[in-house]
């Protein structure tokens, strides 16, 4: 594993969500599954071979589609949003942001999902649903299983629990 699970959803998922008027405690938990599906928490930043970015492993064509038809409707969100960036990289490079920038990747990472009118993250969400929800609206081309999702979830979620 890459980040500490610890200190990823303490310092970066939790304020970031918070900062984006996030509430719902489980969002975390599926960021964190996310990262630790995607990028084993930060192993790798961009795979190789792969064009996909950052511990979400957020490809370019995503990002913009994030922005052009969710964030661009959403102007206050995206102020917030675009506050999370660099001032400067952003404008030049905005797509190195997801590799750079943990707060905006994990910011953005959240949009993949809640951008879909119907995603719906229950509260109380068990391991398979959150590995459902991240089939269907975060990688429906993955050829991961639920299975391995779920056990990167465990992994993650021992990782924090050992560490909290």
């Amino acid at each position: 594993m890459g980040i500490c699970a610890n200190e990823l959803t303490r310092w970066v998922i939790q304020p970031t969500l918070q900062r984006i008027g996030v509430s719902n405690p489980m969002a975390s938990t599926l960021l964190l599954a996310t990262a630790a599906q995607e990028s084993a928490l930060g192993s790798h930043l961009k795979a190789a071979g792969q064009r996909a970015l950052g511990i979400y492993r957020i490809h370019s064509l995503t990002h913009r589609h994030v922005w052009d038809a969710y964030l661009a409707q959403q102007p206050e969100l995206a102020s917030t949003v675009r506050g999370l960036a660099s001032q400067h990289d952003f404008l030049s490079h905005p797509h190195a942001e997801l590799t750079t920038n943990l707060s905006y990747a994990t910011a953005i990472a959240w949009f993949i999902y809640a951008r879909n009118d119907d995603f719906v993250l229950p509260a109380d969400a068990t391991a398979e649903q959150l590995a459902r929800l991240w089939k269907r609206f975060y990688h429906p081309r993955s050829g991961v299983s639920i299975e391995e999702f779920c056990a990167s979830l465990g992994t993650a979620t021992a990782l924090l629990n050992r560490a909290a």
